[in-house]
C-alpha cells in the first residue's frame, strides 16, 4: 500500500510560499510558508501534519488493541503536540507528546495503560519517529 502527497513551493525559504495536495482530495492545494510554520499565518505546516497523523495512528492503533482484549472504547480523543527545535544550522522534531482522553465501560487502568503503551509503541507513526515520544491519559 502506497500513499501520495505532493508539494509545490515558490520563491525563497523565507519569503516563499507552497501548497500541499494529497491524492485522497483532504488536502487540495493548501498553503503553507515560512510563517505559517514558524509564526501564526492561517494554513498548515509539516509538523502539524505530522501531529495528526501520529494522533490518528495512535488512536487508530489503540482501538485495535482494545478491540483484542474484548473492549469497546465509547470515544477515544488524542492530541499530539509535536515539537520541533534548532540543531545545528537546522531543525529537528524532537518529541510528540500524545494526550489521550479515553472512555472505555469496563475496563480495569492497569490493562488499559498496557494497551495504550503498547499503541504508543507499535502505531507505525511512532515506529517512524526519530524523535523523543511520551503519552498521558486520562480514563473515564
Amino acid at each position: 500500500m502506497n500513499r501520495k502527497a505532493r508539494a509545490v513551493w515558490q520563491g525563497t525559504g523565507r519569503d516563499g510560499s507552497g501548497h500541499l495536495t494529497t491524492d485522497s482530495g483532504v488536502l487540495s492545494t493548501t498553503p503553507y510558508s515560512f510563517k505559517t510554520r514558524f509564526e501564526n499565518e492561517r494554513g498548515t505546516n509539516p509538523e502539524e501534519l505530522i501531529a495528526a497523523a501520529h494522533a490518528g495512528c495512535f488512536t487508530m492503533a489503540l482501538a485495535f488493541q482494545l478491540q483484542a482484549a474484548g473492549f469497546t472504547p465509547d470515544e477515544l480523543a488524542t492530541e499530539a503536540t509535536v515539537s520541533i527545535e534548532k540543531e545545528g544550522e537546522g531543525f529537528r522534531i524532537s518529541k510528540s507528546v500524545l494526550s489521550l482522553q479515553a472512555r472505555v465501560p469496563g475496563i480495569e487502568r492497569a490493562k488499559f495503560e498496557e494497551l495504550a503503551r503498547a499503541a504508543e509503541k507499535n502505531c507505525p507513526v511512532s515506529k517512524v519517529l526519530n524523535a523523543e515520544i511520551a503519552m498521558t491519559f486520562t480514563l473515564t
